[in-house]
């Protein structure tokens, strides 16, 4: 099971606080430190609506490099992938929601005219040699048009797979999924296509870590993850963060699944950023430790 850091992005954007770029890349330095391989570590958003990754340039510019990091830029539209490809991200997210009315919110288009642009942003993402995600927002509920219906979700799972992607994203934005929608929404998907599949969970309603274990039953290669547990979606009222990548990692870890995290320092990461925003984190492992105490070889999987 492979753990994306999605902290330095969906955990900042929804933080009333905005970090300095160098806060945030020693942020980024931290979770490194701590073994992740795959960081969302900016958005390529309009500074006027996510002022919180107005300084998504600067940070790439100043991210270590030689750590065997792949560093992921989320992308809405053209012109974020033009600035993603300039900054010199590894791989990019390209968003698409499943239904019209968060699309309009969200992306200030519809979820046609997000598609058609999807394709065109997958292809010349290759082109410029990065790996390319989809991930479908929304695809558990959505905040102003209620359920999302399973046909309606595969509807874009079937058109994403068409363009070639490497990996697709099912994203539960506000935390309304049960291990049961987890079921229905990922068999659904594995019936539709072999591509990777990761899935983006919220902990809105406290499922999220009941959810990542139906996720890794169901053999889905990668789980999102927010250091701390911070963040959430600033279209999306009332959204809360990721789970928590210290509490994700203490799930895999104790059901048998290695990740290969140094857990202190995952620790450290996350106290470094909540101090940094003035917040408590949400983050439960942090106040509780391990159980037993973990112990690392010098030689591990991994992320």
């Amino acid at each position: 099971m492979k753990i994306v850091e999605v902290g330095p992005r969906d955990g900042l954007q929804n933080e009333k606080k905005i970090l300095t770029s160098e806060e945030k890349i020693t942020y980024i330095e931290l979770l490194a430190d701590a073994g992740i391989s795959r960081i969302e570590a900016v958005s390529f958003a309009r500074p006027d609506r996510v002022p919180q990754m107005a300084d998504a340039e600067a940070v790439m510019a100043g991210v270590p490099r030689s750590n065997g990091v792949s560093y992921i830029g989320l992308v809405m539209n053209e012109r974020g992938l033009d600035r993603a490809v300039a900054s010199g991200v590894d791989e990019a997210n390209i968003v698409v929601v499943a239904t019209e009315t968060f699309s309009q919110r969200n992306q200030g288009m519809s979820v046609a005219d997000s598609l058609r642009g999807t394709e065109r942003m997958v292809s010349r993402a290759h082109d410029a040699g990065l790996k390319v995600s989809v991930t479908i927002g929304a695809s558990f509920g959505c905040p102003f048009e209620g359920e999302v219906a399973t046909h309606r979700v595969m509807d874009i799972v079937k058109r994403v797979d068409g363009f070639g992607v490497d990996e697709i994203a099912l994203a539960d934005t506000i935390g309304v999924g049960t291990p049961g929608d987890v079921r229905r929404l990922v068999r659904a998907a594995q019936e539709i296509t072999a591509t990777p599949l990761r899935l983006h969970l919220h902990n809105t309603r406290n499922t999220g870590y009941a959810n990542a274990f139906a996720a890794m039953e169901l053999g889905v290669g990668a789980l999102d993850a927010s250091s701390g547990g911070i963040g959430g979606c600033p279209f999306a009222p009332n959204a809360t963060g990721n789970i928590a990548t210290e509490d994700l990692t203490y799930l895999l870890e104790r059901s048998g699944v290695r990740v290969g995290l140094d857990f202190e320092r995952l620790l450290g990461a996350a106290e470094y950023v909540t101090s940094r925003l003035g917040i408590a984190t949400p983050a439960l492992l942090g106040r509780a430790g391990w159980f037993p105490a973990p112990e690392y070889p010098d030689k591990v999987d991994q992320v």
